[in-house]
């Protein structure tokens, strides 16, 4: 069922891209509907416990670059439930997929091809100029899905971006969704507890471009505070 609600989300954004296409040029309302997406899919899953907390730390008029932590492709369905417009920052490979790949692209998501440093800089490239269109990004700093929950080292383009863009950093920590969506598989499980916090955003307008690894390690640890995992 899950497949069949991602193609009816496909068909649905194709005709609304043709439709609004000469006034949605941010793709607004067809990343919006993954909205409903998400809420179909995870209500769903009944055996789904799902907790969403700190929307209040998000102003629909600020421009973030937001960081999550990454367990799997749920995080996907989950992140949406923030109701925030962002595009995502994905593998090229996540692109290419029948429908799922094809709405990313619809909704002008930004693909990295990972180990190509001219596909990172265009990336950046990519980022800023949604920022300054006043649209939020979503990065998974840590490159790839974690396969233990605790955070892996976070790289340091998007806090590079933040400072040099003086956009806030937007932390978001997920835990529960490894045991939702195995690394490697596509297949909902049942009886999982989700967590989604978002925390309160870091002004990074107090912050020099060479201060970007004290805002990563900041951020860093505000979010393993709030996953209750010490790093020492």
């Amino acid at each position: 069922m899950d497949i069949i609600l991602t193609v009816i989300l496909f068909l649905i954004e194709a005709v609304l891209t043709i439709a609004t296409y000469p006034f949605d040029k941010k793709r607004k309302l067809i990343h919006a509907q993954c909205f409903w997406w998400s809420d179909i899919v995870i209500g769903m899953n009944p055996k789904w416990h799902l907790e969403v907390k700190g929307l209040e730390n998000i102003d629909p008029n600020q421009a973030y670059v937001a960081v999550a932590n990454h367990l799997s492709l749920a995080d996907i369905i989950v992140m949406y439930q923030t109701r925030m417009q962002f595009k995502w920052v994905a593998k090229e490979s996540l692109f290419k997929l029948p429908f799922v790949g094809w709405c990313l692209s619809l909704s002008k998501h930004i693909r990295i091809t990972r180990g190509e440093f001219g596909s990172i800089k265009k990336v950046y490239r990519a980022a800023a100029e949604w920022l300054r269109e006043d649209i939020s990004v979503m990065f998974f700093p840590e490159g790839t899905r974690s396969e233990t929950g605790e955070m892996l080292e976070f790289q340091n383009g998007p806090f590079k971006l933040a400072i040099k863009e003086k956009r806030p950093v937007l932390p978001i920590v997920i835990t529960g969704t490894s045991e939702a969506i195995p690394k490697g598989g596509w297949v909902l499980t049942t009886n999982v507890s989700v967590t989604l916090a978002v925390l309160p955003p870091v002004d990074t307008s107090g912050y020099k471009p060479g201060d970007f690894a004290e805002l990563r390690d900041l951020v860093k640890r505000k979010m393993t505070e709030e996953q209750g995992i010490d790093e020492d």
